[in-house]
């Protein structure tokens, strides 16, 4: 879905560099560090609007979370809910996830999430999705050896396109939910997006996967 121009979001991005951090390849191997803190180190790939790092930032106080988004249109969102939530263990990146071995050093993150990522449909776009091979690599060396990829989506393709990725990967599978919102897991946040589609009946998917015997 093409986003709204926000011709104001450059000066945004400028005057909350405590939110949106600048430069985030200075902080490789040094994110406890940037936190102030020994906590476990989450990041969400796509953050879109917010909603789901900011409720899950409330309910893991334990947890450092950094979400990733490359559209400036979309993170200033994000960043207004942060400044609005006044949660301490949240900031955002303003990156492409490609690069996340350059903002990351290995084994610093414990959990990986991929929320309702852009399936990219077209067979010729396979290496634009988030659970092809070469950043399955990427997330092999910057999770923690216990680390885990979980990925949420209401799209049966990219579905079960991963689970084939994933297995092929050597990935372990920890979870498999093919209509997660039946087990009403007190656990998840919903994004915007699950909030929207999931009232219309749409179910959601839902898969936990880790490298553990890689």
């Amino acid at each position: 879905m093409r986003q709204r121009n926000k011709p104001w979001a450059d000066d945004f991005l400028e005057e909350n560099t405590h939110i949106v951090i600048p430069n985030p390849q200075e902080y490789k191997g040094k994110w406890k560090k940037f936190f102030g803190n020994d906590k476990a180190v989450h990041i969400e790939i796509g953050t879109g609007k917010g909603q789901f790092i900011v409720e899950m930032a409330k309910q893991f106080p334990e947890v450092n979370f950094i979400g990733i988004e490359l559209a400036k249109s979309i993170i200033v969102t994000a960043a207004q809910k942060i400044n609005e939530s006044k949660q301490n263990n949240i900031v955002l990146i303003n990156e492409d996830a490609a690069n996340l071995k350059e903002i990351f050093a290995e084994s610093e993150l414990a959990t990986i999430y991929l929320n309702f990522s852009d399936p990219w449909p077209k067979n010729r776009h396979e290496k634009r999705r988030l659970t092809y091979h070469t950043f399955l690599e990427k997330y092999q060396e910057v999770l923690q050896p216990s680390g885990e990829v979980i990925l949420k989506t209401d799209n049966m393709g990219l579905f079960e396109y991963s689970l084939t990725s994933f297995s092929q990967f050597g990935m372990q599978l920890e979870e498999v939910n093919l209509d997660l919102h039946r087990i009403h897991d007190p656990t998840n946040r919903m994004t915007e997006y699950e909030e929207k589609f999931s009232s219309k009946g749409q179910p959601i998917y839902r898969c936990r996967v880790s490298f553990h015997n890689m």
